[in-house]
């Protein structure tokens, strides 16, 4: 695929926004469909703020100005018509996002791919009743969007593996590094495994074992150290497999499977606690150190980026 060709994005909030940044900057013309025309002058300067942080970090040669001039925001899904790809990037309702793609595929010829950047609802379940459900693909980012390399593509039960690998390259052209999951599953990988980590963290501090602060230190000291570098099966590879049988055998009986969600949760968000965003967390915050956070997490994306980047060792030689 062209970097010239013109993408479509649904959404401008805070994750919209970001990944329209990221396609910007890889050199594509972005249209954007939002609700509210009213609210496309804060989205518009959020994203410039983004391409001067990706100018900052000397991560783009165009000026921001310039970058911004290829951005179309509009409330018409008319002029998404000669799009070849168009992700939405809206709320995880899927009543919301059901009409989302019913009103596109009036506008899309039929080989255009629809992106779902959806991290809870099943590909397949987005599928249903469409006209043309194989070219509907989950493509789940992360936040930061345009700073990250993260990116899952996921089939549903009836993607065309075809779109798939359209997808990828276009993600790496990107400058993504992007995972393929040839089968639907909920959660992807990424929150299957941090979502069964988040429930055993729980575990630990709602049973007196160690404290919040605690288990905080010895995840970004041990987890933290190397996760960058390699995942878990390279790990393994790294540091030796027969211990890891061993300590499976005896751990995994006492692992937490609870099906409950943590009391602790609960409570958090029944206080009205949205983390930094209104500065009430598991920790204290002030609006100033809020703010703060939020700043140092945008440097160390950045930072870790560019480790990545680093350490990456080239994999041309490796079996496939």
């Amino acid at each position: 695929m062209s970097s010239k060709l013109r993408i479509g994005t649904v959404g401008l909030g805070l994750m919209g926004s970001s990944i329209a940044t990221c396609i910007l900057a890889a050199g594509h013309e972005v249209t954007s469909l939002i609700k509210e025309i009213g609210t496309a002058d804060e989205a518009r300067d959020r994203i410039l703020g983004y391409l001067h942080q990706l100018e900052r970090e000397g991560l783009i040669t165009e000026t921001p100005e310039r970058i911004i001039q290829r951005l179309t925001i509009t409330d018409e899904a008319s002029l998404l018509a000669n799009h070849t790809v168009v992700i939405e990037s809206i709320t995880e309702n899927l009543d919301e996002k059901k009409r989302l793609y019913r009103q596109l595929e009036t506008v899309l010829p039929p080989t255009a791919i629809i992106g779902s950047n959806t991290s809870a609802i099943p590909v397949s379940v987005l599928q249903h009743g469409l006209e043309h459900p194989e070219r509907l693909l989950g493509i789940h980012w992360a936040e930061p969007a345009h700073i990250t390399r993260f990116m899952e593509i996921i089939c549903g039960n009836d993607s065309d593996l075809t779109y798939a690998y359209e997808m990828v390259a276009l993600a790496e052209s990107w400058g993504k590094e992007p995972s393929l999951l040839r089968k639907d599953i909920r959660g992807f990988i990424t929150n299957r495994i941090m979502y069964a980590m988040l429930r055993e963290a729980f575990h630990l501090v709602e049973n007196g074992y160690a404290t919040i602060e605690d288990v905080d230190r010895s995840l970004r000291n041990d987890l933290g150290y190397w996760i960058t570098f390699a995942g878990p099966f390279r790990f393994m590879d790294l540091t030796g497999i027969p211990a890891y049988l061993t300590v499976m055998k005896d751990l995994f009986p006492d692992l937490s499977n609870s099906i409950e969600t943590p009391k602790l949760m609960e409570e958090l968000v029944a206080s009205g606690a949205k983390g930094v965003q209104n500065a009430q967390g598991f920790y204290p915050y002030t609006p100033e150190s809020a703010r703060e956070w939020e700043e140092k997490f945008i440097d160390f994306s950045y930072d870790i980026r560019k480790l990545a980047q680093k350490h990456t060792p080239t994999s041309a030689n490796e079996p496939k």
